[in-house]
């Protein structure tokens, strides 16, 4: 489990299923992308997001909206995925974005900067580019922990 914020934690599936590591993380809330994992106590969504697979705007809105809201309800909230890497990744760029209105490319670098080894896929990314209305410079996401 990786800290991007205080509130914002990115994680894979079997952390999910270790109810001792989410309560020391103090995790309050759980957007989960790979499987349906519902933690006694925790607030949970799950969106079936397939790696590599485009996204559409619908899913991005309620996933971000939920993390953003769990954030407003003081609680930590942790957005996982079947490794940590790549779907989590993404939706944790775009709750960050959303949250401090950084540029994408900049809320990415600082996601990197905390967690090197998470880095959407060039699907996902591309979605979030679209969405967002900004530059689609994949080589730029993978420098970005540089």
């Amino acid at each position: 489990m990786v800290t991007i914020r205080p509130w914002l934690l990115i994680g894979k599936y079997r952390e999910t299923l270790d109810h001792d590591l989410l309560a020391r993380a103090k995790v309050g809330a759980l957007l989960h992308l790979a499987a349906r994992v519902e933690p006694p106590g925790i607030t949970t969504l799950y969106l079936p997001i397939e790696d590599g697979e485009p996204f559409d705007v619908v899913t991005l809105r309620r996933g971000v909206d939920f993390v953003l809201a769990q954030r407003a309800a003081g609680k930590t909230v942790l957005v996982a995925c079947g490794a940590g890497i790549s779907r989590a990744t993404t939706f944790a760029i775009a709750a960050l974005k959303e949250a401090e209105g950084l540029p994408l490319i900049a809320t990415a670098r600082a996601v990197r900067q905390a967690h090197p080894d998470g880095l959407p896929h060039m699907a996902l990314w591309s979605s979030l580019c679209l969405h967002y209305q900004e530059p689609d410079d994949y080589l730029t996401l993978i420098r970005a922990a540089e």
